[in-house]
């Protein structure tokens, strides 16, 4: 199946796909009538919100699933009656890949060798080069369980390419995974396109991801949006985005303050401006955007993929995740200056040791009332060891930590009531209701009956949950997973909010919403500590520290951050430049 004389083969191909399932006493259709074509040699992105259809696009071209209707041939085979033929020549690597972490690096590459049917000789050359692309040649005899997760991920994928195949199927493979380690996966995937003419099929939840396919094509509902040249789409949204100040207000308030003027479609912080995507090409009249507010100011900016992406899913929606309840009100005047405290958060020379192993090493920041303070760092920096300690759940091995008051030595019980704790994966009773849980965390945080009726109803309008009130947990969709677990973290209206990766593989209208309720948390005097991987959410944070080997590295402001990294080759460094040039440079210097 090609198109023509010279034309790229067509490696999978679907017209009308159409996947229904069943539950709860109605049926729900994944897909609705999709129309897509990958073609051999090329990167091919699928976007789109949670629920949109991708995986369940994923497991039909991986014979997985059976198709309902509509037309699907991979690698020229029909899936209905060659689907071990397909998978023979397929790699799929899923959202959660099956590694055995019980077993070693080198056990888990021989397991999957076994699995293609390479034989002995012919996968040791095959293994040392996937091996050496993904940098884990040390790590061969050290167990996967403990690896990092980007080493996880390289390694999922090394064994994806095992048998050789010509279509790869990659489901959101850089989901948790530091910005260093996503760029060397997709070093990865893009050797393999060149070398060996590999198709691969991918979804992400990264847009500038996307934008580095060399087609994209946006679901949504089960139906596709769009499709084509990621530069089309950007080509689209010419005219539209602009950076937004206001002299004396903060980026925060700006932002806050934009999200809700008329004809504005996105607000983003982005270095020390707001990044507003209008409706229209024409130049926005300041008086009109914030009436009543002197000093704002706006400037042109070079459309990007992400302003089309934002701009065709408002469009989609009717622009009803914009209309969140609760939602801040237009201020007139900037807001007053917070007020001078104590920090609320303080840590000097903070140290947790695992037998031999210093997981973090002295580390020390405050942070004050208020604040939303970042810790970032690659995988296995010790951040999440380090968010486990100032939440009182893994002792102190040294040093001092003070949380809203109280010493976590002699008084966690305490300062973890004045908390509010949100994992990196969802820690929720899955197979309780999303009423269900919301009461059982208002009890468990000692809320009175009024009291707990009270703040389950703020948290069911706030967070949009009414619809769901009676589903099973379990079965949310990732991003009313992440509603439902930062709902429960507000109930009894913490002073502080622990929040790791919080946004860990939600779609980008989903991680607006988030950081829409974080921001209205930190105007009102809520202390917020984060930790990501999405490089561009790091913007959002007043200061930040990032980590390496369990050592704080740099702490300051972004602004701060991207100015120590600059320099003549890269004179207007983005934050994901600087991080990567921060962590890289202490290994360059070591080797």
């Amino acid at each position: 199946m090609t198109e023509g004389a010279g034309a790229p083969a067509e490696v999978l191909v679907c017209h009308g796909l159409v996947k229904s399932f069943s539950g709860a006493g109605r049926a729900v259709k994944a897909l609705d009538g999709v129309d897509l074509t990958v073609r051999q040699g090329r990167v091919h992105g699928l976007i789109g919100p949670d629920g949109g259809g991708k995986t369940t696009l994923m497991r039909l071209a991986a014979g997985l699933l059976l198709a309902d209707g509509g037309e699907l041939a991979v690698l020229g085979r029909d899936p209905r009656h060659e689907a071990d033929a397909i998978q023979a020549e397929t790699g799929y690597m899923p959202q959660h890949f099956g590694l055995y972490e019980d077993l070693s690096v080198a056990e888990n590459l021989d397991l999957y060798a076994d699995l293609y049917g390479r034989t002995r000789a012919g996968r040791r050359e095959r293994i040392a080069e996937l091996m050496e692309m993904a940098g884990l040649t040390p790590f061969m005899r050290r167990l996967a369980g403990r690896l990092s997760g980007g080493m996880k991920q390289k390694l999922g994928l090394a064994c994806s390419l095992l048998g050789d195949p010509r279509l790869l199927l990659l489901d959101e493979p850089t989901v948790g995974v530091d910005p260093v380690s996503r760029r060397e996966l997709w070093q990865i995937v893009y050797r393999q396109v060149r070398d060996r003419g590999l198709a691969v099929l991918l979804s992400t939840a990264y847009l500038d991801e996307a934008e580095r396919c060399d087609e994209v094509a946006l679901l949504h509902r089960g139906r596709l949006l769009g499709s084509g040249v990621p530069k089309d789409f950007t080509r689209d949204v010419d005219g539209h985005a602009w950076a937004a100040r206001v002299e004396g207000w903060s980026r925060r308030a700006v932002q806050m303050a934009l999200s809700r003027a008329p004809g504005v479609v996105d607000t983003v912080i982005q270095g020390d401006h707001v990044r507003v995507v209008m409706e229209q090409t024409a130049r926005p009249q300041p008086k009109h955007l914030l009436p009543g507010v002197e000093g704002l100011r706006l400037d042109p900016l070079a459309p990007r993929f992400e302003d089309a992406f934002i701009t065709l899913m408002r469009r989609s929606l009717g622009d009803e995740r914009a209309q969140a309840d609760g939602a801040p009100a237009l201020p007139s005047s900037p807001p007053p200056p917070a007020e001078k405290t104590a920090p609320v958060i303080e840590i000097r020379d903070l140290t947790r040791r695992f037998g031999d192993f210093v997981a973090v090493r002295q580390v020390s920041f405050e942070v004050g009332r208020g604040e939303v303070f970042g810790l970032l760092g690659a995988n296995g920096a010790g951040k999440t060891t380090t968010f486990r300690m100032l939440c009182g759940l893994l002792p102190v091995s040294g040093g001092h930590a003070t949380v809203a008051g109280y010493d976590l030595r002699r008084a966690a019980a305490a300062a973890r009531a004045r908390i509010g704790y949100m994992s990196q994966k969802f820690s929720l009773y899955e197979s309780l209701s999303v009423r269900e849980n919301l009461r059982f965390f208002g009890r468990a945080y000692g809320l009175g009956l009024r009291r707990r009726r009270r703040r389950v109803g703020w948290a069911v309008e706030h967070f949009q949950l009414a619809e769901l009130l009676d589903a099973r947990s379990g079965d949310l969709p990732l991003g009313y997973k992440q509603r439902l677990a930062m709902a429960c973290a507000l109930l009894h209206e913490p002073q502080i909010l622990f929040l790791d990766e919080p946004t860990s593989g939600v779609d980008p209208l989903a991680r607006r919403e988030f950081w829409n309720q974080i921001n209205q948390q930190a105007e009102a005097g809520v202390t917020v500590l984060v930790t990501t991987h999405f490089m561009e959410e790091a913007e959002y944070c007043d200061r930040m520290c990032i980590m390496v080997a369990g050592e704080a590295l740099a702490l300051g402001t972004p602004g701060e951050i991207k100015d120590a990294a600059r320099s003549p080759e890269h004179p207007d460094p983005t934050m994901e430049d600087a991080f990567i040039q921060l962590i890289q440079a202490p290994r360059e210097a070591a080797a």
